[in-house]
C-alpha cells in the first residue's frame, strides 16, 4: 500500500477500503421500461486507486460505462421489460492517501493569480453560481466580510469559508431534501453534506475561488481497525482550486484523506446525482440506499 511522509520523518500509511452500495427502487405499480444511469464508481486519482468496481442491475441487465463532461465514470443501463421494482448494487475496492497537506512554496498563487486564471478555460465554470449554489448578495457579503478584513491567502480563505459552513449548519438529517438549494439550506441553519457543500462552493465562488461539488464515501471512524465496516450514506465535499485542488469537508471538520472516497465531480449535485432516470409507468415511487464502507487493511 502507498505511503505519503507528513515531513517530519514518518510514513503514513493509506487505507483499503471495500464500499458496497445498494439502492433499491420500488413503483406504486408495474414499470413498462426504464433508463437509468449511475454514478458510483470511485475514482483513480493520485490520492486514490480503485483496484476494482462494479455495477449491477440485475440478472441478464447488460451495463454500458463512459466518461461524462466532468470526468465522472457512468454506468447506463435500461430495463425493456416491464417491472415493479429495480435493485443496482455497485461493489468496489480502493485504496486511499492520508491528508497531504496544503502544497507549500512559491508555487501558491496570490488572489490576484487566482483571478487571472479563474478567467479562462474550464475553472471559468466553476466560478459561476448554479441554481443549487446561489445564495443572495447580503449573505455572502456578510459571510464574507470578516474573511476579506484578515486579509487571508486564498487557501486561508477557503479554510475559513469552510469552517463557518460547519459552524452555521447543523447537520440534521431529513431537514431538507436533494432539490434543496443553498440559500434554503442556509436560511433554515440545518442540513446535511449536500448541503454544507453546495454553500460552501456558493461562499467560495463569491470569494473569487474556483470551487466544485464532490461527492463519495466516507468512513466515519477515524480510529477504524482493519475489518471494521460502518453503515452510512454517501458524503459529499468540496474542492477549490488555488494553484493545485485542494479538498475540504464542511460537514466534518476532517481533513479530507484516507477515510474519503470520490466518485464524481460538479457545479452542484444536480451534475453527480448517484442515480437518475426516466420510465414509463407511475408517478411515485420509493428509493431505500443503503451504504457499508469496511476497512480491509
Amino acid at each position: 500500500m502507498r505511503r505519503r511522509s507528513p515531513g517530519n520523518g514518518a510514513a503514513e500509511v493509506g487505507w483499503r477500503l471495500r464500499i458496497e452500495h445498494t439502492t433499491t427502487v420500488a413503483y406504486t405499480g408495474p414499470v413498462r421500461t426504464s433508463f437509468n444511469e449511475a454514478r458510483m464508481t470511485p475514482l483513480t486519482l493520485p490520492t486514490q486507486t480503485t483496484l476494482e468496481s462494479r455495477v449491477t442491475a440485475g440478472p441478464g441487465v447488460p451495463v454500458w460505462t463512459y466518461s461524462d463532461y466532468w470526468g465522472t465514470f457512468v454506468s447506463v443501463f435500461d430495463l425493456p421489460e416491464p417491472h415493479d421494482d429495480l435493485l443496482i448494487r455497485a461493489i468496489s475496492t480502493v485504496e486511499t492517501e492520508p491528508f497531504g497537506g496544503i502544497p507549500v512554496g512559491a508555487n501558491r498563487p496570490d488572489w490576484a493569480q487566482v483571478r487571472e486564471h479563474g478567467q479562462a478555460g474550464r475553472l471559468l465554470e466553476l466560478l459561476l453560481p448554479t441554481t443549487l449554489t446561489t445564495v443572495a448578495e447580503d449573505i455572502s457579503e456578510v459571510a464574507l466580510a470578516e474573511i476579506s478584513g484578515r486579509s487571508l491567502s486564498p487557501d486561508d480563505a477557503a479554510a475559513a469559508i469552510s469552517g463557518l459552513v460547519h459552524d452555521h449548519v447543523t447537520y440534521l438529517p431529513g431537514a431538507t431534501g436533494v432539490r434543496t438549494n443553498a440559500q434554503e439550506a442556509w436560511d433554515k441553519g440545518q442540513g446535511v453534506c449536500q448541503d454544507m457543500a453546495q454553500i460552501a462552493v456558493s461562499l467560495m465562488r463569491a470569494a473569487g475561488l474556483p470551487a466544485r461539488y464532490v461527492s463519495g464515501y466516507l468512513h466515519p471512524d477515524p480510529e477504524a481497525e482493519p475489518g471494521s465496516k460502518s453503515v452510512g450514506q454517501s458524503h459529499a465535499w468540496v474542492e477549490y482550486w488555488a494553484g493545485s485542488w485542494v479538498a475540504l469537508d464542511p460537514t466534518s471538520g476532517a481533513a479530507v484523506g484516507e477515510r474519503h472516497v470520490a466518485v464524481a465531480r460538479g457545479r452542484d449535485y444536480a451534475d453527480v446525482p448517484p442515480l437518475k432516470g426516466i420510465y414509463h409507468g407511475p408517478p411515485e415511487s420509493y428509493m431505500q440506499v443503503t451504504v457499508e464502507v469496511t476497512r480491509l487493511a
